[in-house]
């Protein structure tokens, strides 16, 4: 009796043992990904190459720990932007969101206070979802003028200030300048640009988690 008594023991503690060990597997793997949604448009959208060649592939590449679902679209304006994310905010239930949209509103000469009150809308609704935001500063193309460039500038260091979320730089400030990253449309960066893009959000993401 006292043998069985000993024999049982030593199972239960065995059992307690596999259940610590798994424990500690599964937490040091976690039990989800972390959710990123990107709301962009045609510069995170992988225009011009397959998706798979695009820089948000690249991201998810280094960041094997979270789950990135690319919600950019070609051609997409702020409104646009705004009119999808509550769906998307539904399906990927992000944690955070990056906003990468201004770009075609700039292009259309939209004009800044609208740009604003629609990012201003797809900050809020984010944020009343508890998902922690990066904002993508843009530019335009210097034919619009200095004072329209500088006014959307303006927007979105005012809204970073306003809402207290994160600003990046325009991820494609050094590679506009260089022919060499860019498509024939001097517009859309191209494969060779799509690693540097990574490599330059790579610390934003991880900065956010």
């Amino acid at each position: 009796m006292a043998l069985f008594s000993d024999i049982e023991s030593f199972f239960n503690v065995k059992n307690r043992l596999r259940g610590l060990v798994l424990l500690l597997v599964f937490s040091s793997f976690g039990l989800s990904a972390t959710p990123i949604l990107i709301l962009g448009d045609s510069l995170s959208a992988s225009y011009g190459m397959p998706e798979n060649q695009g820089w948000v592939q690249l991201l998810r590449e280094k960041m094997p720990n979270s789950s990135i679902i690319n919600g950019s679209v070609s051609g997409e304006t702020s409104a646009g932007g705004l009119r999808r994310l509550p769906a998307l905010l539904e399906s990927a239930q992000p944690k955070i969101l990056l906003i990468e949209l201004g770009g075609n509103d700039g292009l259309r000469g939209f004009p800044p206070k609208q740009l604003k009150n629609n990012l201003t809308k797809i900050i809020e609704l984010a944020k009343a979802q508890q998902v922690k935001v990066l904002l993508s500063e843009i530019m335009v193309p210097p034919n619009y003028g200095p004072r329209y460039a500088s006014q959307i500038n303006t927007v979105y260091k005012d809204l970073a200030t306003e809402h207290d979320v994160t600003l990046m730089p325009f991820f494609m400030e050094q590679i506009v300048i260089d022919p060499s990253l860019m498509q024939r449309d001097g517009i859309h960066p191209n494969q060779k640009a799509q690693i540097i893009i990574a490599e330059f959000m790579l610390p934003w993401f991880e900065q956010a988690l």
